[in-house]
């Protein structure tokens, strides 16, 4: 089953010790570092752990730390952990052998921030609320935080600087929301991010949503937390719309579904063409269910 996780252990498995961070001006970056600290963090069961990573791998290239079982939340907790860095995009990979404590498996991404106590100070005067509020881990300090519309993320801070390589495209968060929430979560995401509004439009195809016959609203944005869709519509929206987090670019679409084919990735909506991409979602093994497209002449 699809779902998010939570970040620390991603530094105890795969930072490299350089040097510390320094707060950025909440008016200039917002305290964002890089996309590439951006990670998706994704649930997957104990059994379906290697096998999952090993489709991550396959089907996008990239490198994964070493697997390490750690307690990762406040509470007392165990879980099987991995950091896979695709060119794609970054992925937290857990899977638990407890419970999950509450208060985690529904933030949908880690950002990495340069100031954790300023960061989460601007998201709540920006309109999140604290989920579970900063406490200290082995390297850092955490929290989580929700939207309106009900968007979980995780803020986060290390002492030391991890060092993960740049990537090659820029994966897509993809929110899904209705009107009722929107409005307030864009507002409120641009003014903690300042991220850029790059489009709008109202009237955007509906075979995106798997609505060929109507249209819906479409907010594409970036910021240097890195891209984000928010997708507006009237939630009836057949699955497995609505489950894909994260949209990720790749350069040859038909041949990276050849090589997620191979390693047990299971096609569920088929390759169709959207304005500006070539669209497919696809499912990993344990469950992750996620967007991949290919840019194309508009």
């Amino acid at each position: 089953m699809k779902r998010t996780t939570f970040l620390i252990a991603l530094a105890l498995i795969g930072a490299a010790p350089a040097t510390p961070l320094v707060a950025r001006d909440e008016r200039g970056a917002g305290y964002a570092v890089g996309p590439q600290y951006d990670t998706t963090h994704v649930y997957v069961a104990p059994d379906d752990f290697d096998r999952f990573v090993q489709s991550l791998i396959a089907t996008f290239g990239g490198t994964a730390t070493k697997k390490g079982a750690f307690q990762v939340t406040p509470t007392s907790s165990k879980t099987w952990s991995q950091l896979v860095l695709t060119p794609a995009g970054s992925l937290s990979v857990f899977g638990f052998t407890t419970p999950v404590p509450y208060g985690f498996g529904a933030e949908r991404n880690g950002y990495l921030v340069t100031d954790m106590d300023a960061a989460v100070d601007a998201a709540v005067k920006s309109g999140a609320a604290r989920l579970v509020t900063t406490f200290p881990d082995p390297i850092g300090r955490d929290a989580v935080v929700q939207w309106p519309g009900g968007v979980n993320m995780q803020l986060y801070w290390h002492t030391a600087k991890p060092n993960y390589p740049a990537l090659a495209t820029v994966p897509e968060n993809r929110i899904y929301l209705t009107a009722d929430s929107a409005d307030r979560f864009v507002e409120h995401w641009t003014r903690f991010s300042h991220a850029t509004v790059v489009s709008d439009d109202k009237a955007a195809p509906g075979i995106e949503i798997g609505q060929p016959n109507a249209t819906y609203r479409r907010i594409r944005m970036t910021s240097g937390y890195g891209r984000m869709t928010v997708m507006v519509s009237n939630g009836q929206l057949p699955w497995p719309y609505g489950h894909d987090m994260t949209g990720y670019e790749v350069a040859d679409l038909a041949a990276t579904l050849t090589k997620a084919s191979a390693a047990g990735v299971e096609t569920l909506v088929a390759p169709h063409a959207e304005p500006g991409r070539r669209s497919a979602i696809v499912r990993f093994p344990g469950g992750y269910i996620a967007e991949i497209h290919a840019t194309t002449a508009s």
